[in-house]
């Protein structure tokens, strides 16, 4: 099973670029964060003629929205991240697919709304490991994916990439991030490539050319994925191509 990530930062202006990504890859599953619509205003039409079913959370405004493209059978498990009734924003959606549950999720960036917004990531990264923590005690087969707006270690950002006091390099962020390994979900990019300069994520002029970016997008695989995975990889392509998103997918093939 080939499963996939891609913030797509507008998935009307992006569309061509996930189509292409779709039939380059075709990934069993892939998951969109900040497609910035309603769940109506996605081109489902459009992945559907390549045999992709869509599933969108949507959210008005233009801002934030996650959706699931699959080209295998997938049952709805949530589109809300358990924890906060009172938190209606767009980052979460979970299916059941082949034996397996994933998530997809466009995590808080923690950078606006000063400390109110950063303590709204850590306590959406609280439930987030709850909901984890819930899985893996069922031993529910279980993968995370998406942007976690977190890079985990200084070896996931270019030098002088970010100070030391942006919410994405926080030791709050960081510590965060590393009690979801606790649990025992692996990263799948680092297992297979401990060492690797690896980004998924530029800002836009000169940011991608120079390779000064990012390792924000993740993909978590429970003990018993972690034991199937044959590869993961960075797809620079969609990046690479004619008014891209910042962002990048991260792909992980499982046996």
């Amino acid at each position: 099973m080939k499963l996939a990530t891609f913030n797509v930062n507008s998935i009307r202006q992006r569309a061509g670029h996930v189509a292409r990504f779709l039939q380059r890859e075709q990934p069993d599953l892939l998951f969109l964060q900040e497609t910035r619509c309603t769940a109506e205003q996605v081109p489902a039409l459009e992945f559907e003629a390549l045999g992709y079913r869509t599933h969108a959370v949507g959210q008005a405004g233009g801002r934030n929205g996650v959706a699931v493209i699959g080209r295998i059978p997938f049952e709805i498990v949530a589109e809300h991240l358990p924890g906060d009734d009172e938190d209606t924003q767009a980052r979460y959606v979970e299916v059941r697919a082949d034996g397996l549950n994933a998530a997809g999720i466009y995590l808080p960036n923690g950078n606006s709304g000063g400390e109110a917004g950063f303590a709204f990531k850590l306590a959406w990264m609280d439930r987030l490991r709850a909901v984890a923590a819930e899985r893996l005690d069922s031993f529910t087969p279980f993968a995370v994916l998406g942007d976690f707006n977190v890079c985990p270690t200084e070896a996931d950002l270019a030098p002088g990439a970010l100070p030391p006091t942006d919410a994405l390099v926080r030791p709050e962020s960081r510590a965060h991030f590393r009690a979801l390994l606790h649990l025992g979900l692996t990263d799948a990019l680092r297992a297979l490539h401990p060492d690797e300069t690896l980004y998924t994520y530029w800002d836009y002029g000169a940011a991608f050319e120079i390779n000064r970016g990012l390792r924000i997008d993740h993909v978590l695989l429970s003990p018993e994925l972690a034991e199937r995975l044959a590869s993961s990889e960075v797809d620079t392509g969609p990046r690479s191509e004619m008014q891209p998103s910042d962002h990048t997918p991260v792909i992980a093939t499982l046996r």
